[in-house]
Order: structure tokens, then C-alpha cells, then sequence
């Protein structure tokens, strides 16, 4: 009877200790001196849990489900440690930790990037992360499940030319940084990922910031900035095979290697790469080479690292785009037939890092860098004028030729180099950084006929035109965090930034572009983060950005036009929670512009838009993602942005075409608009994402994303448009350890399950011919249903 009472009296109990909730709380010291560490990231395994000790070492979890948890806590300069705890009521639990013998690459580039407790709308993604669907496509599209994140492939299979936009910005517009050392191409400020194939395989970790985000150096940011960190320093020597094959003959083979810390301060790694594919639209083939070595010292207070990477890419040109009219009939047309239009360029970097821990408060971090750029574009053209290239006509007896069919290459060789450099100090309730950088461009632009129809008399080899462009650019910028209380902490930020840019000499049209223009900024930002509770904080911050015109602006401006900087306030709002299960993030963003450089139609003649200021525009929206773990087999990730991207006023230039055989152009039609969408700006873009793990190393993945409408250009115009599309892929993932091969691994994915015919990006060209309102249109089709599988030895 006693042992029957005694067992309800148990079951009446065990609901109570189900549903029970317990807390978590301790403090992070320094072992030995015993001082409080601010900043350690505190995580218990397996959960969405994740803390932040503030400046008296502290952290907390509360509401935490009964059960063995594991807590891992982790700061730079220390070592980590992992303890297990069994929680069945509140848990003390402190940590003592142990500082490195030698310094961490996160020094590096602590002042571009930014901490949990920022108050920046930003992700972070890791190497493991990465690595989950690197079977050699180009970086953007390891990126597509990103918030407010669209990409695109002129391919359309994601290897050769790929573009990116967040929230709606191009990527001329979003600064890109590689190890603190800016990538952005300073005359164009693009960023030509196929430069860098197979970047993603040394790439240590990602960290994106939405908006204008902190300061940092070269391009400005107006959509966001990415920071790339590249291979960390790995203790265990290691050896990696990497080999993938897919649709449309596209193969990826790589090795990584690295001797692991050699005598407690040396390390040696090292990658080689080789990506061909024939891409999904006709002929435009790539034939990808890369390699990346990283040589290290780490002492206790001293870093210096060696980074020597190089791509070379030559790909068929693929940028004319698919006409509108062909999309039912012939989705892989390539308007190119010559069998050497191709885009031939390699691209050289040497990064040279220096770490040094002055104090235990005080660390200094400087670069030296180096990009050596050289290749060219060909083209076969027919009918061209001799006039156009500065040849006299050709006269055979009373005939005089003035007309033939030639072979071109326009070039780019250029030179990139300059320094960067921070100084940061800490203690327990202030962080401040003061950073900058200086950088020089030097780029030689020039086209020269290698083959005419007719034996002109020319040199070989003849060079019809040549320009240079030199762009110094310098700035310095001090940032400050202050830990006011244990919840609350403010953010200021501010920077100065000159640039001063030359173009010296004749384009390909014979025109003399020689110009001088000069800009000094002032950009400051402030912020504030406060977290409510152990679950939940919110952060508000102001930014100002200034961006100056790039070198197309200036190039393709009408004569009597001078284009001009153009200004941003980014105003951010955000939410965070997270608890054991469920992570929940939401940013409001309105995003205040000033003489945005916004298409107007008109393209230049290679294809490129050209691009006028506009008084007024606007973007304004909410970011929400999610993330929520039902159980160890099954995993939902969401993510929504919801926005409005208007111009309020807008003056449209559109030509005038009066006779459409001979070309001869009338004075251009004026259009006045009002509130109208800002082009490839979507109103709605989601992705989704659930992961599925059934047993250890084995995760199987469905990837959603759904964009919508997207307008070619500013008049809002359907028929000038690409349709909202929904595309899914699945991916699955399996690893298994050997006695002879440490780790196999074997990953498919299967992109656009459902062969969705869609597209990604597109141009627009409008006139009026002999009075009829006309465009013609180019679109990117992306390829139907497609596969990639690797396998993976790890040794």
C-alpha cells in the first residue's frame, strides 16, 4: 500500500517537473587573475539559446527545460571550454577561461566587423554552413537564402557571371571586403565574383550587414556590406579532396591542405581549384582556375599572416540576355555566335597582416595590400566605320571603302594597393576603435583591332584608344561602444572619407573623357542596444552614407550633364528572442535618399545602363526571420522582407528615334512620374527552409524562394518587368567516418525541383520609332531542373 501511494504520488509530480523551468546563470573570469570578461558568447548546444556576458563577466538563461545540456563559452584570445550540466532546478554555473598561447584570427578584422550586441541589422554565416552547398557554384548563390537577398546567373546555372541584390541594391552598391581589405572595384565599384572561383572554399566565415551597417573600407555601402574572412589558423594538420559534377557538364575539383600549427606558431595552408561548366544558356561555357596560400606566425601577442590568392576565368559571353519574345520558344538563346567572344581576365591578390597586442587593453592591426588585374573582352563586329577607329578609308583604284568587319579586344590592366589599419582598446565597459585605410587605383583602359577584313595600314595589334583611370582614396573612422548598464549600451560612429578621382585620355567613341573630381565625407552613424531580458533585446540606430559617382556615371553622362554624389540615412529598428526552440528576428528599416543614380532607360554601347540622379526616393520595409527546432529530426528556418522602394518624382528621357533605317535621332520624349517603384526592387521576397535529420551527419534540406515582381526600369511598366517566380531546391548531406579516410562526405543538390521556367535579372532599352513606343528587352533565364553532386575526403 505505502509503495502504491508513494508511486501517484510520483506520477501525480511528474507533470509539474515536465513542464518545470529552471535557469542557468553564471560568470566568465579570466583564470588566474580572476577579472571579469565582457563579451564571451555563451552557448548551450543544440538550442537557440546564446548569451553575452556583460562587463562584470555575467550571463543568464532562464526558462530552460529540464535535461543534460552542454554549455560552450568562447572569446577571442581564450581558449574555449565546454561544460555538461544536468538541470533539474537553478544552476550556478561559472567558467574560468584559460587565455591562447598565441593570438586568434578574429583579431584581424575586429573593426569591420560587429559583435552580438550591436545595434546593426546584420548575419553572420560560418564555415559549416558554407560548406552545406559549396559544390563550386559562385559565392552569390551560396548566399540566395539570405534575408532581402535576390541573386542571379547569366548562365543560369550559377557558375561564370553572377550578380547579387539586398534589399534591392546592386552589388556596386554594397561594399565587399576581404579580411578588411576592400574587394569592390574602385572605378565601377562592382564586384565580379568569377574572379574568384571557388572563393567559398577558403572562406573561414561571412558576415553581412543590411543598410548602410558600421564603417569600414573602400566602396560605400547603400544596400549592405559583406565582410569575408578567409581560412583561420587550424590547430590539427589536415589534407581535403573536393570533387563535383553536374548538369550541363559542370565539373569542380579542388584540394585543400594545411600543416596544422607547426612548433606552436607556424601554420602553411593552401588550396588549388578547377570549375569548367558549359552553363545552361548556349555557349556560355567557363573554364575557372583558382588557388589560395596562407602563411601564419602566431605568437602570444603577435600575429603576422601571408595571403596569396589568384583566379583566372574565361567564360563565353552571355550578357546579351534572352529577347522577350524568344522566352516560350528558345529560353537558351544566345544572341553571341563569334567563337571567341569571350571574357579572358586574371586577377592576382597579396595581403600582407600584422597583429599586435599592446596591452591587455590595447591591439594594433595593419595591412599592406596588392591586386594586379589584367585581361580583356573580344568581339567580332561587322560593317564598322574606319572613321570609328581612327582609320583612314581604304581607296583601291576609284573605289574608296569605308566600311568592314573586324575583331576587337578591349582591355583593363590595373593596378590596386594601399594599407589599412585599426587601433582598438577595451576594458570592461568601453570599446573603441579608431581605423581607416588608404588605398590607390591605377587602371589602363584601351581597346586594340586584331583582325579587319581588309589590309589596312595599321600596326599590329593597333590600339585605337586609351584612357587611364587613378583613384586615391583615404579615410579614418572611430568607433565607440559603451556599456552603460548591464542591459544597455550605446554605439557612436563616425567617419571621414576623400576620394579624389582622374580619368585622363580618349574612349572607344573617340570622345575625350578626361576629367577631375574630388569628395571628402563626413558619415556618422549611433546606435543603442538594450536586451529586455535573458530572451529578448532591441537595438535602434541612425547611419549616413555618401557615395560618389563611378566611372560608367561619368563616362556615359550626356555632355551637358555632370552626375553627382548621392546621400542615404538608414534609420534600423530591430527585435531579437530567442529560447530553446525558437529564434525570432524583425527589422524595420526606411532608408532616406538624396540624388539616388537610378537608371533612365537608355543603355550605352555594350549594354550598360546609364544612370541619372534623382531628387527624392525611398526605401522603407520590415525583415523578419525565424527559426524554430520541433525536435533533433526537424528544423524550420524562415525568413520575409516586405517593403515599398519608390522615387517620388521622376523626370524619363526617353529616345526619339525619326527615322528608324537611317538611326538619325529627334529631341527626346520628356515623361514626368510620380511615386513609382524603384527597378529590380521587389515588394515581396521570402525564403524557406526545413532540414530534416534523421540519424547522425545526415540532414536533408528543402529550400524555398519566392521574389516578386521585379520592374526592369522606373516607369513601373508591366510589360517592362520580370513575372514573381518560385523556386525550390533540396539538398542532402551525409558524413561517415572510416578507419582509413577520417571523413567521407557525400552532398546532392538538386536545384529548381519543379522546373520552374523563371527569370532572374534583365535589361530594357525604350525609344520611340517613327512615333511607335517601343522596347526592346533582354532577360536571364535560369536553368529548369538541374544537379550538382560532390564527395568530400577529409584526411
Amino acid at each position: 500500500m505505502k509503495k502504491l501511494f508513494l508511486s501517484l504520488a510520483l506520477l501525480s509530480i511528474l507533470p509539474l517537473i515536465a513542464f518545470s523551468q529552471f535557469s542557468i546563470k553564471g560568470k566568465v573570469i579570466e583564470k588566474g587573475s580572476k577579472k571579469s570578461i565582457l563579451g564571451a558568447h555563451v552557448i548551450i548546444e543544440g538550442t537557440s539559446f546564446m548569451q553575452v556576458s556583460n562587463f562584470a563577466g555575467e550571463y543568464s538563461f532562464i526558462k530552460i527545460g529540464p535535461g543534460t545540456y552542454k554549455v560552450t563559452v568562447s572569446h577571442i584570445g581564450f581558449k574555449s571550454q565546454t561544460k555538461t550540466v544536468k538541470v533539474d532546478k537553478n544552476t550556478m554555473l561559472n567558467f574560468e577561461l584559460e587565455e591562447k598561447a598565441y593570438m586568434a584570427d578574429e583579431v584581424l578584422i575586429v573593426a569591420t566587423k560587429v559583435p552580438e550586441n550591436s545595434p546593426t541589422t546584420f548575419k553572420t554565416i560560418d564555415e559549416e554552413d558554407i560548406e552545406k552547398s559549396n559544390l563550386g557554384q559562385d559565392l552569390p548563390m551560396l548566399l540566395e537564402m539570405m534575408p532581402s537577398t535576390i541573386t542571379t546567373s547569366d548562365a543560369g546555372a550559377g557558375v561564370g557571371y553572377t550578380g547579387m541584390r539586398i534589399r534591392g541594391t546592386d552589388v556596386t552598391r554594397i561594399n565587399v571586403t576581404i579580411n578588411g581589405i576592400p574587394y569592390n572595384e574602385a572605378e565601377s565599384h562592382g564586384v565580379y565574383w568569377v574572379n574568384l572561383p571557388d572563393i567559398a572554399s577558403s572562406v573561414d566565415n561571412i558576415q553581412i550587414q543590411r543598410g548602410v551597417g558600421t564603417s569600414t573600407n573602400g566602396a560605400a555601402a547603400f544596400g549592405a556590406t559583406i565582410n569575408l574572412q578567409t581560412t583561420t589558423m587550424k590547430s590539427e594538420a589536415y589534407a581535403n579532396v573536393n570533387s563535383s559534377a553536374g548538369s550541363f557538364n559542370t565539373f569542380r575539383n579542388n584540394i585543400e591542405f594545411g600543416t596544422g600549427l607547426v612548433n606552436g606558431k607556424f601554420t602553411i595552408d593552401g588550396r588549388l581549384s578547377k570549375i569548367t561548366s558549359d552553363g545552361f544558356i548556349d555557349r556560355a561555357t567557363s573554364d575557372l582556375k583558382s588557388f589560395f596560400v596562407s602563411a601564419g606566425f602566431y605568437g602570444k601577442n603577435t600575429i603576422v599572416k601571408l595571403n596569396i590568392f589568384s583566379g583566372k576565368e574565361r567564360t563565353y559571353q552571355a550578357w546579351g540576355g534572352v529577347p522577350k519574345e524568344m522566352l516560350k520558344t528558345n529560353r537558351t538563346y544566345n544572341p553571341y555566335t563569334y567563337e571567341n567572344e569571350v571574357d579572358d581576365y586574371q586577377q592576382d591578390h597579396y595581403q600582407l597582416h600584422f597583429s599586435q597586442k599592446i596591452t591587455r587593453q590595447i591591439q594594433f592591426n595593419a595591412a599592406l595590400h596588392y591586386t594586379y588585374g589584367r585581361g580583356y573582352f573580344e568581339q567580332y563586329k561587322e560593317d564598322r566605320d574606319f572613321a570609328d577607329y581612327s582609320i583612314a578609308p581604304l581607296v583601291i583604284g576609284e573605289e574608296t571603302i569605308d566600311e568592314m568587319d573586324l575583331i576587337q579586344q578591349k582591355w583593363l590592366d590595373n593596378d590596386f594597393y594601399g594599407t589599412t589599419y585599426s587601433l582598438k582598446y577595451e576594458n570592461n565597459k568601453l570599446k573603441a576603435i579608431l581605423g581607416g585605410a588608404w588605398n590607390k587605383y591605377d587602371g589602363d583602359h584601351f581597346g586594340e583591332v586584331i583582325w579587319s577584313e581588309y589590309a589596312v595600314n595599321i600596326e599590329k595589334n593597333y590600339r585605337w584608344y586609351f584612357n587611364t583611370g587613378t583613384k586615391r582614396d583615404f579615410n579614418i573612422f572611430a568607433k565607440m561602444n559603451y556599456q552603460i548598464s548591464p542591459k544597455l549600451n550605446i554605439y557612436g560612429d563616425l567617419q571621414f572619407r576623400s576620394i579624389k578621382y582622374e580619368i585622363d585620355g580618349i574612349h572607344d567613341d573617340l570622345r575625350d573623357i578626361s576629367q577631375t573630381r574630388k569628395f571628402d565625407f563626413i558619415n556618422p552613424k549611433a546606435g543603442v542596444f538594450y536586451e529586455i531580458n535573458e530572451k529578448q533585446s532591441t537595438y535602434a540606430s541612425v547611419a549616413v552614407s555618401h557615395r560618389e559617382p563611378s566611372r560608367s556615371n561619368y563616362r556615359d553622362a550626356d555632355e551637358s550633364y555632370t552626375p553627382h554624389k548621392e546621400f542615404l540615412i538608414d534609420y534600423e529598428f530591430g527585435y531579437r528572442c530567442k529560447n530553446s526552440n525558437l529564434a525570432v528576428e524583425a527589422n524595420a528599416f526606411y532608408m532616406d535618399y538624396k540624388d539616388q543614380l537610378v537608371l533612365t532607360g537608355k543603355l550605352n554601347n555594350v549594354g550598360e545602363a546609364v544612370m541619372t540622379n534623382v531628387d527624392k526616393s525611398y526605401r522603407v520595409g520590415v525583415e523578419l526571420a525565424g527559426a524554430y527546432q520541433f525536435d533533433k529530426l526537424l528544423k524550420w528556418e524562415l525568413n520575409a522582407t516586405i517593403s515599398q522602394n519608390k522615387i517620388k518624382k521622376f523626370t524619363n528621357y526617353v529616345d526619339n528615334v525619326i527615322d528608324l533605317e537611317s538611326w538619325e535621332m529627334g529631341e527626346p520624349v520628356i515623361e514626368q512620374y510620380k511615386n513609382k517603384d524603384l527597378s529590380f526592387s521587389p515588394n515581396v521576397i521570402i525564403g524557406n527552409q526545413f532540414s530534416f535529420t534523421p540519424f547522425k551527419n545526415f540532414t536533408a534540406s528543402l529550400m524555398s524562394k519566392y521574389v516578386g515582381r521585379q520592374y526592369i526600369d522606373n516607369t513601373q511598366s508591366k510589360e517592362r518587368s520580370i513575372d514573381a517566380y518560385f523556386v525550390s531546391n533540396f539538398n542532402l548531406s551525409y558524413k561517415f567516418k572510416t578507419k582509413l579516410i577520417p571523413e567521407i562526405g557525400f552532398n546532392l543538390l538538386i536545384n529548381n525541383i519543379f522546373d520552374e521556367e523563371y527569370e532572374s535579372s534583365a535589361w530594357a532599352y525604350r525609344y520611340f520609332g517613327e512615333g511607335t513606343d517601343t522596347s526592346s528587352l533582354g532577360y536571364f533565364p535560369q536553368a529548369g531542373t538541374n544537379f550538382l553532386f560532390g564527395v568530400s575526403l577529409k584526411f
